[in-house]
């Protein structure tokens, strides 16, 4: 038979737990729930700002993903600069492997998330893909505006002292290795977002383009821009990989769900390379 202390012990206990409230610490985000159900919100804030009651008609898609990432509203050139990023990078196009990756799972009939998935996955690499970018902006910070410095650093690449998820970077991050000179859209890319950041690493970089080159024994190349597009607005080098990867994915979506409606026969390097012993009966 439970004692009268131990019933009391245990109602006590039953109180403290039903008190005890965990809490989600978050700097960018607070929710105000329902006055009728706590499990749905009334309010939602990012970095103080009423989302739905103030933001929704007041700022773009581009200054509220500045905000979410800064925790801070972006000015008109910081706004702009990060727009023209985003349209630069928003379709890499079928050369880039990450949009080819997300179109190979498109035409083979995966679904919509592996397409992005497989866009995610190749595009994070260090060639052409988001640690390329990150390694870039490392550079940046390491080398800031001093020509020698980045002379050195791109002949001399750096070997990591321990061992790491990533292998050893084969060319310089920011630089096209296979490129024979800087290509156009790049070229106009950086033009354009200059405009809107005249005195930072978007302007110097176009100052020292050729010596940058020489140096690189490689062209410019869209990652490069980005980088310095990323310094310039301020983020850190994990805000940076994960918003290239993030602006990149539209282009990945719409060419994979353009190359499921076409179908396998249409598209190149298989149709002449697969032999089925069963043919007549694919229909498509």
């Amino acid at each position: 038979m439970m004692s009268e202390n131990q019933e009391i012990n245990h109602s006590q206990i039953k109180e403290k737990v039903s008190h005890k409230q965990e809490v989600i610490h978050s700097q960018i985000w607070e929710e105000i729930p329902e006055k009728n159900n706590p499990f749905a919100a009334a309010g939602c804030y990012c970095c103080g700002y009423d989302v739905y009651g103030d933001l929704l008609d007041k700022v773009s898609w581009i200054e509220y993903l500045y905000l979410l990432f800064k925790q801070d509203r972006p000015t008109a050139e910081e706004a702009k600069l990060l727009e023209g990023l985003a349209i630069a990078i928003a379709n890499p196009g079928p050369r880039d492997y990450s949009v080819r990756a997300a179109m190979c799972a498109g035409v083979g009939g995966s679904t919509y998330a592996s397409a992005l998935i497989a866009a995610l996955g190749v595009g994070a690499g260090q060639y052409s893909g988001s640690r390329e970018v990150g390694i870039a902006m490392a550079y940046w910070q390491e080398c800031g505006t001093s020509l020698v410095a980045w002379q050195e650093r791109l002949k001399h690449l750096p070997q990591e002292e321990r061992a790491d998820v990533w292998l050893p970077i084969e060319h310089p991050p920011g630089f096209d290795l296979h490129g024979v000179s800087c290509a156009t859209p790049v070229q106009q890319t950086l033009t354009f977002l200059v405009k809107f950041s005249s005195s930072g690493a978007l302007a110097w970089l176009q100052t020292n383009q050729l010596q940058l080159e020489n140096a690189a024994d490689c062209p410019l190349a869209m990652t490069g821009v980005i980088a310095a597009a990323m310094i310039d607005l301020g983020f850190s080098i994990p805000q940076g990989e994960m918003l290239y990867l993030l602006l990149r994915l539209p282009g990945a979506a719409v060419h994979a769900l353009e190359q499921e409606k076409y179908g396998w026969r249409r598209y190149p390097f298989f149709a002449a390379g697969l032999e089925l012993e069963n043919a007549s009966a694919v229909t498509n």
